[in-house]
């Protein structure tokens, strides 16, 4: 296990917690998505695709599926489209403006009564959606399933932006996928560009219902596992120099724990992929193939140059 210390070992949240659950990559192509994220030393699922039960025993389908890399403490989601539906548009207007990280994914026990809260709080919110899709397993094909809840289309700039609850855990995180190549253990943080970093940071606390705080890279808002860090275009550039940011906000850049870095340092090397590593931690620019933006790597989160 990694030695990334103040974050609790379980997957999901209990009582009142809120988690840094995963983040999604929308993308064109899910079989090159896959293909890079291997490359880099992520062990990826098959593809799935998703749909939403009628309630009368039939299905009908979300417009999109993923594929996804799976972690003792939350997952990337690389999403596709796969139908003509208002969420396959949504996809498809992201993409329009950069191909890379448009999803962010916080889990709770209890979905409805995070909508409820949203409600009450100024939020224009979504009718919850109950979602699931097929998975295999060791023991045959099983349904992951999950309620998701959304704000309506602008509420949240950044992108989609939702709070979740899981039903089916040793469904969704089945051990043989939670070893990879590159030693990677789990999520830690996630790190938003905007040109009003305060103005975001306040927004993601009324709609966590966690406080926000002042930092030295900007602002952020610290979740019971996991961070949402908001900073300008000039600070993401010390935490990767050279990384294009196509348009504001921008979603670009996020931790992931490892168990060794030179285990990970050792991988990259051997699959030719690009890095810089500097001060405990890791920089990989993603593959064009899941978008732009880049993840850091690190053993330790005190090594993240924005919890120095």
């Amino acid at each position: 296990m990694s030695s990334v210390s103040g974050d609790t070992p379980r997957q999901l949240p209990d009582n009142d917690e809120i988690f840094f659950d995963h983040v999604g990559h929308f993308i064109r192509d899910p079989d090159a998505a896959s293909k890079a994220l291997r490359r880099v030393g992520f062990a990826t699922t098959p593809i799935s695709i998703q749909v939403d039960p009628d309630g009368a025993g039939g299905e009908n389908p979300t417009g999109t599926g993923n594929v996804t890399a799976m972690f003792r403490r939350g997952y990337i989601e690389a999403l596709f489209k796969t139908a003509e539906t208002p969420l396959g548009h949504e996809l498809d207007a992201a993409i329009a403006r950069y191909c890379g990280v448009h999803l962010a994914a916080f889990s709770v026990r209890d979905a409805a009564a995070a909508h409820r809260r949203l409600e009450t709080t100024g939020f224009r919110v979504r009718p919850l959606v109950r979602m699931q899709r097929p998975v295999a397993t060791e023991g045959g094909k099983e349904i992951a399933a999950f309620t998701v809840m959304r704000v309506e289309p602008g509420v949240m700039a950044e992108g989609r932006i939702q709070i979740l609850a899981h039903h089916t855990e040793a469904t969704v995180w089945q051990p043989r996928w939670l070893n990879h190549p590159n030693g990677a253990t789990g999520l830690v943080d996630l790190v938003i560009t905007t040109a009003e970093p305060g103005e975001a940071a306040l927004r993601y606390s009324r709609f966590l219902d966690w406080p926000a705080a002042n930092n030295a890279a900007g602002h952020v808002v610290r979740l019971d596992r996991g961070r949402i860090q908001f900073v300008t275009p000039e600070t993401l550039m010390q935490f990767a120099p050279g990384l294009v940011v196509p348009s504001l906000p921008f979603i670009g850049l996020y931790a992931v724990a490892v168990e060794s870095m030179d285990l990970l340092e050792r991988h990259l090397r051997s699959n030719g992929v690009v890095f810089a590593r500097r001060a405990g931690s890791i920089l990989v620019r993603f593959p064009e193939e899941v978008g732009i933006g880049a993840w850091i790597f690190v053993e330790r989160t005190l090594d993240l140059p924005w919890r120095r």
